[in-house]
């Protein structure tokens, strides 16, 4: 029995299209600035959102990380929703690597309004933090795939500059709401300082996120990368897979937001479930009967083939990508219904 894996588009391996673009990838010395697909790559990505300058790293992680700490000092004050992965899910580094401090914007929408930040920013005062950068997430992952509306954007961007705050997106799956709203992603990339850009969920590579900004930013970021140890030799390989990724693998995005609503429509009526977040882009989130709880849920559904992650006490997620096709979904469908009804 194929097992289907649902836990998240990390999963996915590489096509032999993408593995063979990489081996045929041209190479060099990126410490020295010397890998031609490394910079092409860092030159493609910050192209598409209209900024000047890009920086090839391992993970998304490190490249809000150093984003973050290229916006800040020292005893700085950075805010973010409470559900934002920069606050969430990598380390605590926020206070690690920077050396500040956080104050979340709560809510049940998974995005922030430039009213909610604004209720957040300190006066400045010599005994409050100094409030000094925005971290806004879209698509929102513990949001179940939620997109920014537009014009909260905007109305964030605007506020941002007129009260001399930094503006960063961690941009993990920005390819996903480009695609389910049809930005221009030059207009979408001019409303942030800063975007982090993960090559690796439904893009499909392996690894990898290019951080985007301006070249001046991008020349600090460099010194912060080398400084977290993510500076790479002859990493063109891994930086080929990328630029396959964002030349092949951008529209099939619809895919999978169209399997993510059908996986979706099969808990409709099942017994087990007692909330669907509907899904907008490719994540589906559902709560489950608390007397059981997710765990049982979850070991249930892989013993008959399909991989979920827990996404809280009573909460399941799963995640649709390109290794995911109708074949599967029906699959899937067929296993929920056994599991939960």
């Amino acid at each position: 029995m194929k097992t289907i894996d649902l836990r998240s588009d990390t999963v996915t391996k590489p096509t032999s299209a993408m593995l063979e673009a990489m081996l045929n990838a041209e190479v060099g010395d990126d410490v020295f600035g010397e890998d031609p697909t490394i910079n092409l790559l860092q030159q493609k990505t910050a192209a598409i959102f209209g900024h000047e300058a890009g920086l090839f790293c391992p993970s998304g992680t490190m490249t809000n990380q150093i984003a973050i700490q290229v916006h800040t000092r020292p005893g700085d004050e950075v805010i973010c929703h409470e559900n934002s992965h920069v606050y969430n899910y990598e380390g605590g580094g926020i206070a690690r690597n920077s050396l500040a401090s956080t104050k979340l914007v709560r809510s049940e929408r998974a995005t922030m309004t430039a009213d909610e930040v604004n209720e957040l920013v300190n006066d400045k005062k010599d005994w409050l933090a100094r409030t000094s950068l925005v971290v806004a997430e879209d698509t929102s992952n513990r949001g179940g795939g939620k997109c920014y509306d537009i014009q909260e954007l905007k109305e964030l961007s605007a506020y941002c500059k007129s009260k001399n705050l930094h503006f960063h997106l961690d941009g993990a799956r920005v390819f996903n709401a480009i695609v389910k709203h049809n930005h221009d992603p030059k207009t979408y990339g001019q409303l942030f300082e800063s975007i982090s850009i993960c090559l690796s969920k439904g893009l499909g590579a392996p690894v990898g996120s290019v951080l985007i900004a301006s070249k001046v930013f991008i020349d600090e970021a460099r010194r912060v990368r080398k400084v977290m140890g993510g500076g790479m030799r002859q990493a063109g390989l891994l930086a080929a897979a990328g630029i396959y990724a964002l030349d092949n693998n951008v529209e099939r995005l619809a895919e999978d937001h169209k399997n993510a609503r059908l996986l979706a429509s099969f808990l409709d009526g099942l017994n087990q479930v007692t909330n669907v977040i509907t899904p907008e882009t490719n994540i589906l989130i559902f709560d489950v009967n608390p007397e059981k709880g997710a765990d049982y849920f979850i070991e249930a559904l892989e013993s008959k083939g399909l991989r979920t992650v827990n996404f809280g006490k009573n909460r399941i997620r799963m995640v649709t990508h390109l290794e995911i096709g109708a074949q599967e979904v029906e699959q899937a469908g067929d296993i929920l219904k056994a599991v939960l009804r």
